[in-house]
């Protein structure tokens, strides 16, 4: 076994963990895809076409963290929700994390954001509403840039493949 494929192994579960991380906060996502194309550019052995994986792959990455910022960002000033809302929301999401198993970060940041609504709001039904408009623009703005994680993947993906296949 040659370093370059080492280095193409642990690059590939790096993206897998980054992609992953999209969507469980706990793990780093986009920023750890494009650490790991760098990676696989710069040691993998590909030469030129690892470069255009690169950048190719950098595209996608950018554009899922800033589409799911805008996406995210746009859906709560329309509903006319804090950024303290969202921020006890998180913080909330963290600490039940730690105790619900598997769904104490939704959890959390669900009944956060709930009760920084009712109290910012001093009305209930309006809580429950602006609550769920914020989780719904996270949840969009989670899936955007889970699939355009998944499409720098399958850049690096395809790139591997055109590799070995090169003589």
């Amino acid at each position: 076994m040659n370093a370059e494929l080492i280095v193409t192994i642990l690059c590939g579960l790096a993206i897998a963990v980054g992609i992953a991380g999209t969507i469980i906060p706990v793990l780093p996502g986009s920023i750890l895809i494009g650490a790991s194309l760098l990676a696989w550019a710069i040691w993998g052995g590909a030469g030129t076409l690892g470069w255009v994986v690169f950048g190719v792959g950098l595209v996608f990455v950018i554009a899922g963290m800033a589409a799911s910022a805008v996406l995210t960002g746009r859906k709560l000033k329309e509903h006319g929700i804090p950024n303290r809302s969202v921020v006890i929301g998180l913080v909330l999401g963290v600490v039940a994390m730690f105790l619900i198993p598997v769904v104490g970060l939704l959890v959390g940041f669900a009944v956060g954001l709930l009760l920084s609504e009712v109290q910012r709001t001093r009305n209930f039904r309006t809580a429950v509403r602006s609550s769920l408009a914020a989780i719904k623009a996270t949840g969009i703005g989670i899936l955007v840039e889970f699939g355009l994680a998944c499409a720098a993947g399958s850049t690096w993906i395809i790139g591997v493949w055109i590799n070995a296949v090169t003589p």
